[in-house]
C-alpha cells in the first residue's frame, strides 16, 4: 500500500483529511508539526508529502527543502496546502521544491486529482481518451487559427484570410498538437475550453521560434489557467537564453499582470536537442531552416499522412543569386542547403510554408528570412508536395492581395500540387 505523510499543526482539519486519503486506499502517517514531520519523511520515505504552509517552528517551505535534499527522498511528492491562495506563494512552494499547491478548505476532487497526477499509475479513477470524440481518434486534421506574419493586422480589409498571428492545430493518433503560439492561440484556447467543458485537457505546442509574433498568444491561451490541464511546451533554445527565460520575460511585471509560474495550468517547459522525436504515437523530425535567430520547421508524421510547417524562411538560393551577392562556390552551397529542405518536405500530404512576399516586394527584403511566392509554388512542385498553404501572411497585405498572389502561385504549381492561401478557421482533413 502507498504511504501519504500528512503534515498539519491543524487538529480539527488533519483527521478530516487523513480519513479522505484512508478512504481512497492510502496508508497515512501523521505529524503535527514540520520538524516532527522531516523525521518521519526520512524514517519511513513515503511517497507523498502533504504538507501545511504555515506551521510554527518549522513551516511547509522548509519541509520542502529539507525532503529535497535527501538524496533518499529524491522520489517523493510533495502537495503543499495553505488556507492562502496568494500566487506568491504558490510561486515560492514550488520553487521550494513542492509538486502541487492546493487552497484550503481542501476540496476532496481537488486532492484526488493532485494524486492521480503524481502517482498515476498507483491511484486509480476515470480514464478519459487524451482528446474528445471531435476529431482526435479519427482522420488526422489540420485548422488555422492565425495565419499572419510579423504583427496582428485585424481589419476590414483582412477579414477573409485573419489577422492573428501564427498559430496551427493539428489533431491526430488521439494527439493535440499547436504549432507556435502567435496571436491566434487565443481563439484556439477558447475553442478548446468550450470544447472540453471542464474535463481535462492534454496538448503539446511546438514552437518554431521565439519571435514575438509566434509566442505572443501564449499569455492569453485560456488552458493554461486550469490547474486539471496539462501543456507540454517544447522547441529549441534561443540565442540569448533559454526557451523557459524567453517565454517567461514576456509575462515579466510591468509587461504582464501574471507570470509564467503563476500559471494554475500544469505547464512544463522542455528544449529540444534531437532533431527527431515522438508526441505519443505522431512522430516528428525538425529542421533548422533559413531565419534569423534558432529558428526550425516542423514535419509531423501521422498514421493519417504527413504535415509540413515552416512559417519563416528564405530560401537560399533567391538569397545569394542576386546581382554581384555571392560567388559560384557560395551559390553552390546555397543550392546544398535549398535541395535539403525539398527533402524534408518530399511527399508530404499538407505544407504550410512562409510565402509572405511577392517576386517584386522580395528583392527589396532580401535578407529579412522571409519566403518569395514563385519559390515556394515550385518548390512544392519540385517535392511532390499534395497540398500547399501560403502562410506567414505579409500584415500590410490585405484579402484581395493574398488572393492574387494565390492565382499566381496556382499558375505556377500547374496541376501537380493543389495550392490554397492559409485563412483562420479553415479545417483541412487528411484523407489516407
Amino acid at each position: 500500500m502507498k504511504a501519504v505523510l500528512l503534515i498539519d499543526d491543524d487538529e480539527a482539519l488533519r483527521p478530516m483529511i487523513a480519513a479522505l486519503l484512508e478512504q481512497n486506499g492510502w496508508n497515512v502517517l501523521e505529524a503535527q508539526d514540520g520538524e516532527a514531520g522531516i523525521n518521519l519523511a526520512r524514517l519511513h520515505k513515503p511517497n507523498v508529502v502533504v504538507c501545511d504552509l504555515l506551521m510554527p517552528r518549522c513551516n511547509g517551505y522548509q519541509v520542502c527543502r529539507a525532503i529535497r535534499a535527501a538524496p533518499d527522498l529524491r522520489e517523493t511528492k510533495i502537495i503543499m496546502i495553505s488556507g492562502r491562495g496568494y500566487a506568491t506563494d504558490k510561486m515560492n512552494a514550488l520553487e521550494a521544491g513542492a509538486d502541487e499547491y492546493l487552497v484550503k478548505p481542501i476540496d476532496p476532487h481537488d486532492l484526488r486529482g493532485a494524486l492521480r497526477r503524481l502517482t498515476a499509475e498507483d491511484f486509480p479513477t476515470e480514464i478519459r481518451p487524451r482528446v474528445t470524440p471531435s476529431g482526435g481518434h479519427g482522420p488526422a486534421r489540420v485548422k488555422f487559427w492565425g495565419v499572419r506574419g510579423s504583427i496582428a493586422s485585424p481589419g476590414p480589409d483582412t477579414v477573409f484570410y485573419g489577422g492573428n498571428t501564427s498559430c496551427v492545430e493539428v489533431r491526430a493518433d488521439g494527439e493535440i498538437i499547436v504549432l507556435d503560439a502567435g496571436t491566434g492561440i487565443r481563439l484556439l484556447g477558447l475553442s478548446l475550453a468550450q470544447e472540453f467543458n471542464g474535463h481535462p485537457l492534454n496538448l503539446t505546442l511546438l514552437l518554431t521560434h521565439t519571435h514575438w509574433d509566434h509566442i505572443q498568444g501564449f499569455p492569453f491561451f485560456v488552458p493554461a489557467y486550469n490547474p486539471k490541464n496539462t501543456v507540454r511546451i517544447l522547441g529549441y533554445e534561443g540565442a540569448r537564453q533559454g526557451l523557459a527565460a524567453t517565454l517567461g520575460t514576456q509575462m515579466e511585471s510591468p509587461y504582464f499582470p501574471v507570470g509564467m509560474k503563476e500559471l494554475p495550468g500544469n505547464i512544463t517547459i522542455e528544449e529540444l536537442r534531437d532533431m527527431e522525436f515522438t508526441v505519443g504515437k505522431v512522430q516528428v523530425q525538425a529542421k533548422f531552416v533559413n531565419h534569423p535567430g534558432i529558428c526550425v520547421g516542423y514535419r509531423l508524421n501521422t498514421s493519417g499522412g504527413s504535415v509540413v510547417f515552416i512559417p519563416d524562411n528564405e530560401p537560399f538560393h533567391r538569397m545569394h543569386s542576386r546581382p554581384g551577392a555571392a560567388d559560384a562556390k557560395a551559390l553552390e552551397f546555397a543550392d546544398q542547403q535549398d535541395e535539403k529542405l525539398v527533402e524534408f518536405i518530399r511527399d508530404a500530404d499538407v505544407l504550410i510554408i512562409d510565402s509572405q512576399y511577392d517576386r517584386a516586394e522580395y528583392e527589396s527584403h532580401t535578407g529579412w528570412g522571409h519566403g518569395c511566392v514563385d519559390d515556394v509554388a515550385a518548390l512544392a512542385v519540385r517535392a511532390g508536395v499534395k497540398q500547399l498553404f501560403l502562410f506567414h501572411h505579409d500584415p500590410t497585405h490585405n484579402d484581395e492581395r493574398i488572393s492574387r498572389m494565390l492565382a499566381h502561385a496556382r499558375q505556377i504549381a500547374g496541376g501537380g500540387t493543389h495550392v490554397e492561401a492559409a485563412r483562420e478557421g479553415l479545417e483541412v482533413v487528411l484523407k489516407t
